[in-house]
């Protein structure tokens, strides 16, 4: 008997313009100590079949209006919502895609992994603290015993998903949910947090579903993969024939966009490239997928260096005492110096925790530098009061790495693509702006129609373009591009990463490209410096520093990546 059959599934949701329909018809199976990986964009029902299958589905608006969902043989759809408590976080268990929504910012993260064990173990108060921060240490949070008195605020992003995952494995669940469980971490931590989930998954013999977006992470975990397309169930089989067979133009698609560290194309290929809007097969474009050498944009004796960073140092108090007096410090970013030319890429990796944002940040004093120089063009920013410093802000921008909590819910888009053009006086009047904020939509591959939309009306690609047209908005220079493609699916994250190289070419921008996925950025990026405890461990052009590292860390690093060949595959080679 399986694990978990989903049968004929179909899950919808009445919305102001009709019904929609977000998973059609899905059938599939999951046995005892079997992982399947559910892959497909952004909207295409993935998240939508784990809530289902939790019994999560908002009802109003959503609806499970037929099929099983059969766990040990038991009916979930038609059990009771007091049987189904007992169920979630005891029998089947679920990691969510954003850590920071489901964890209680009002309670640490002790009390809240002591809750389910205390609900669902009979555990005592003391017990239950105990096997928290057991559980903190294996999931990899530093400092187990300090970091379970912490709020989820007090901790990186990577951290909080740790978090998350030693809440969903506290109860040794039969089934393991997990919706882009290691979409925030970096590589070694995602890499221990796989060997992790691995470890519990043969002890317990337990079950797996895991959603992602990484055909590298299902290559190396799951057994089966199913692939969903617009609701529904376009391709299903094992890992190997997946990766070495595919049949559907859809799963060709996703398979080729995934940037490789062996391959170095000018732009990355699309689903588009593989099929029509209405799903039909294409001819690809042969000269698209053709290797080539990795073009370097700057020439180092003729552009001007546009950013000089000299001795830079960042540090946050740390609080003590009754009276919560400075103690001591943290130091974020510790004596980081550099020099970036005029329409060059660096690109900017490490663990989480080690001061990518931190440092990216401070270039533009949304964090103020305890000492050091930043000199843009000329001009030490790091002296200019507030005014010069907003007016310096026009020619430098960011692009944050959530875009639904950068952009205000309560403006339409029009209204915050317009927002600064008025601060900084760009457009002569209102017509001029509106004019702006269309040819801004259509740059980065949206509609005019949707300016006055709300962010939440679109999906997590379209609103991270929409916070690259804003950071467009006002001519920038400089663009500091800060985990700016982490939270896409594959295929959207290759327009992206494809149109930052358009409006680069364009416009002549310069970028920083913070990421802690290694094969994004060696794509995107000329040269790449590797971060570790505040400081720069090695900085060179981005082909040697994969090809050739010198430093330990980046060996490290490098050895985390997953591979992307099935597991079957690679005890062939072998």
């Amino acid at each position: 008997m399986s694990l978990l059959s989903i049968q004929n599934l179909t899950v919808e949701f009445s919305t102001p313009d009709g019904v929609v329909r977000a998973v059609n018809n899905l059938s599939f199976d999951i046995q005892p100590g079997q992982t399947v990986g559910l892959v497909g964009e952004s909207g295409s029902g993935k998240s939508v079949t784990s809530l289902a299958a939790m019994r999560l589905i908002p009802n109003p608006p959503g609806k499970i209006t037929s099929g099983k969902i059969l766990f040990e043989g038991e009916d979930l759809v038609q059990a009771s919502e007091a049987r189904m408590r007992e169920i979630r976080g005891n029998d089947i268990a679920m990691i969510f895609q954003e850590p920071m929504t489901s964890l209680n910012p009002v309670f640490t993260v002790g009390n809240q992994i002591c809750e389910t064990l205390m609900l669902h173990k009979s555990m005592n108060k003391k017990e239950a603290w105990a096997r928290a921060i057991e559980l903190l240490d294996q999931v990899g949070i530093p400092d187990p015993q300090r970091s379970i008195a912490k709020y989820p605020h007090e901790m990186s992003g990577g951290q909080k998903q740790r978090v998350m995952i030693a809440m969903a494995i506290a109860c040794e669940p039969k089934l393991l949910i997990c919706d882009e469980p290691t979409t925030a971490l970096d590589v070694t931590i995602q890499k221990q947090v796989l060997e992790l989930m691995f470890d519990l998954q043969k002890k317990y013999n337990m079950g797996m579903l895991f959603i992602t977006h990484d055909l590298g992470v299902i290559a190396d975990i799951a057994d089966d993969v199913v692939v969903m397309y617009r609701s529904n169930l376009v391709e299903q089989s094992t890992t190997k024939n997946i990766f070495t067979e595919a049949k559907h133009p859809y799963t060709k698609g996703l398979l080729a966009c995934r940037p490789a560290l062996d391959k170095n194309p000018e732009r990355l290929l699309t689903v588009s490239d593989f099929m029509d809007d209405d799903g039909n097969e294409i001819k690809v474009n042969e000269e698209r997928t053709k290797k080539v050498d990795k073009v370097y944009k700057v020439d180092k004796e003729k552009n001007p260096v546009l950013l000089e960073v000299n001795n830079l140092r960042v540090q946050f108090p740390i609080k003590g005492g009754i009276f919560g007096r400075t103690v001591d410090h943290f130091v974020a970013v510790n004596d980081v110096s550099f020099k970036l030319r005029k329409g060059m890429t660096l690109g900017l990796v490490g663990e989480s925790g080690c001061g990518k944002t931190t440092l990216g940040r401070s270039l533009l004093r949304l964090i103020e530098p305890a000492a050091g120089q930043v000199i843009y063009d000329g001009i030490e920013i790091t002296k200019l009061d507030k005014k010069q410093m907003r007016a310096m802000r026009s020619k430098i921008q960011i692009i944050f790495q959530d875009p639904y909590s950068s952009l205000n819910p309560r403006m339409t888009v029009g209204e915050i693509l317009m927002e600064p053009m008025n601060l900084h006086n760009i457009g002569a009047n209102k017509a001029e702006r509106v004019e702006k904020a269309k040819w801004l939509m259509n740059k980065v591959g949206l509609l005019e129609s949707q300016l006055s939309r709300y962010p939440h009306e679109f999906s997590g690609g379209q609103r991270q373009r929409i916070s690259i047209a804003r950071a467009l908005a006002v001519n920038p220079e400089f663009i500091i591009c800060d985990e700016s493609v982490s939270a896409l699916d594959v295929s959207v994250q290759a327009q992206v990463l494809n149109l930052l190289l358009d409006l680069q070419e364009e416009f002549g921008l310069t970028y920083i490209f913070i990421s802690h996925d290694l094969s994004v950025v060696n794509f995107i990026s000329d040269e790449v410096a590797v971060m570790n405890q505040g400081k720069f461990v090695e900085v060179d052009k981005a082909n040697e520093v994969y090809l050739k590292p010198k430093e330990e860390y980046t060996k490290r690093l490098l050895s985390a990546i997953p591979k992307g060949i099935p597991k079957e595959l690679l005890a062939e080679q072998a």
